[in-house]
């Protein structure tokens, strides 16, 4: 490879939480250990964004500013290239985040008490748009079937139809379930959503990290009715390990929709901007890092493959959810017969292996727990034989 993806920068004193949590559990940082758990990556960052914003730094002054046109272009080729999908630059709307985004859309285009739809188990910051805002949750859970989750049609249109429901926030690939949707669901979301004028919008943050044979559906490309209901969300904060850098891209096609978005922006910061440094890494990962980023994703399957295998030699009793889409293994360890809480204890405290607990995705994911693949691959299979540690508190 041409990347160095074992390379492990260590970030206990750069005020990241993810990192800090190992020191609150353990009272001190061991040397071989790494935390699974936060979407952001273990990996180095990219070499081509590091020696550009060098190159940007040095030639630029740190005022206020605007997404240029070449940040436009570069996103609009991005989402052509990778996803088919042609939009035009005037279609962007830029925000420090796609939390944000969808916490404005929910403000802008739903009052207190109205319904906002989520697939559960679902990316838990989607709860907090709800809750926080006043809104009601309309869950419509996903079905297990196996090591994979389908949609309740069903169901999704029965709570759809309720005429107090206004808005979904689709999660699109979806976390923490690792589904990919595909083009037939997707339509038929869409021809739900838009016969009972729900708004669609579709947070495709994880939609550039895709495993072999599964390819990502942009909802704003299927067709022009599609794209005119709905507000697409992206941003190189996944795919390149940016989030630091709080840049999204909020892609809204319809002028009226846009108009909304932008006047809701508005009442919560006068004047909405993003960093300088973000838009100019935004513009370097998608005109630079497509190299990595198809190096990255070996490393993230040959990362899912390591765990899968080990778990079906050493665990039986844990499933593991097929991934098609993002860099997070969805796992059922209900099996063992360790109760959600104590099994996140003895990981954390006896097995020094820091994940994502499922219950905080919602009930539906009580005993699951969420592995961030994107980290060295010497660092997980060392993770792994630490796992070994639950075998004393399995129930036989």
């Amino acid at each position: 490879m041409k990347y160095d993806f074992e390379k492990v920068i260590r970030r206990e004193n750069s005020g990241s939480g993810k990192w800090n949590e190992i020191k609150t559990t353990l009272g001190y940082f061991p040397e071989d250990v790494i935390p699974f758990s936060v979407a952001d990556m273990e990996f180095d960052m990219v070499p081509e964004i590091r020696e550009g914003l060098k190159r940007f730094l040095d030639e630029n002054v740190m005022g206020y500013a605007n997404m240029t046109d070449a940040c436009r272009q570069a996103v609009v080729s991005w989402e052509e290239r990778r996803h088919g999908w042609k939009i035009q630059p005037e279609w962007i709307r830029d925000t420090p985040g796609v939390i944000n985004a969808f916490f404005t859309a929910v403000k802008a285009f739903t009052r207190p008490g109205e319904g906002v739809m989520l697939m559960t188990p679902v990316y838990y910051p989607m709860y907090f748009a709800v809750s926080r805002l006043d809104r009601k949750l309309v869950d419509a859970p996903l079905v297990r079937e196996g090591d994979t989750y389908c949609i309740d049609f069903q169901d999704f249109r029965q709570k759809a139809a309720d005429p107090n429901t206004r808005l979904l926030i689709l999660c699109s690939p979806h976390n923490p379930s690792g589904r990919v949707w595909t083009r037939e669901e997707l339509e038929q979301i869409g021809r739900i959503c838009i016969d009972n004028q729900v708004l669609v919008v579709s947070d495709e943050i994880h939609c550039d990290l895709l495993m072999p044979g599964h390819k990502h559906i942009p909802f704003g490309s299927i067709r022009e009715e599609f794209a005119l209901h709905s507000i697409v969300c992206t941003a190189p904060s996944k795919t390149f390990s940016l989030a630091g850098l709080q840049t999204a891209n909020v892609i809204i096609p319809d002028q009226k929709l846009r108009e909304i978005f932008y006047t809701e922006q508005q009442k919560d910061d006068g004047n909405p901007k993003c960093n300088i440094l973000g838009l100019e890494g935004c513009r370097l990962a998608y005109t630079c890092g497509e190299a990595w980023l198809e190096e990255c994703l070996q490393v993230i399957d040959t990362n899912r493959r390591l765990i899968t295998d080990f778990l079906a030699r050493e665990f039986p009793q844990v499933q593991v959810m097929k991934l098609e889409g993002t860099y997070l293994l969805w796992m059922d360890f209900n099996g063992l017969g360790i109760e959600c809480h104590e099994l996140a204890r003895i990981l954390k405290t006896e097995a020094h292996l820091f994940l994502d607990e499922g219950y905080i995705f919602g009930s539906a994911g009580e005993g699951f727990e969420r592995w961030n693949l994107a980290a060295p691959t010497s660092y997980v299979a060392a993770a792994l034989e630490r796992m070994k540690v639950l075998k004393n508190h399995m129930k036989s």
